[in-house]
């Protein structure tokens, strides 16, 4: 049996042609069925790599300790302003320490670690705003 390729070409033509993903000609004893994925190569490899991404950041997330704002209100990161930080980077804290305090209302509410760890990163700067449940420290 011979392939005519013409006959392929055309109809690989009508799938660009018409945005399709699949045709079938039937001519006699013949049936031809040609069908091409929307989906690129490098789509794929997109798709691969950002479902990789959240399953390290699901990983990572579960591991990482994190300290949220209790309040709403205004973090900061000292008892007074020019005093020495509560907390910093690379320091060990205990399960109770102060990390900052968070002002509202006039009133300045100390926020203490929930648990023991390495601060590995302070997501506020001092002064600013911050909401409830906001993630305001990184423990490793």
């Amino acid at each position: 049996m011979k392939i005519n390729k013409n006959i392929i070409k055309e109809l690989n033509d009508y799938l660009d042609e018409f945005n399709l993903t699949e045709i079938e000609y039937t001519e006699k004893d013949v049936k031809v069925k040609v069908s091409k994925s929307r989906v690129s190569r490098n789509h794929e490899a997109l798709i691969t790599t950002q479902e990789n991404k959240i399953k390290q950041e699901q990983v990572s997330s579960a591991t990482i300790k994190k300290i949220t704002s209790p309040i709403i209100g205004t973090a900061y990161l000292a008892p007074e302003p020019g005093g020495k930080k509560f907390i910093e980077v690379g320091q060990k804290i205990k399960k109770g320490d102060t990390v900052m305090i968070v002002e509202a209302m006039k009133t300045m509410n100390h926020v203490p670690s929930p648990l023991d760890g390495l601060v590995k990163e302070i997501s506020v700067e001092d002064g600013q705003p911050v909401e409830f449940g906001q993630t305001i420290v990184i423990l490793d």
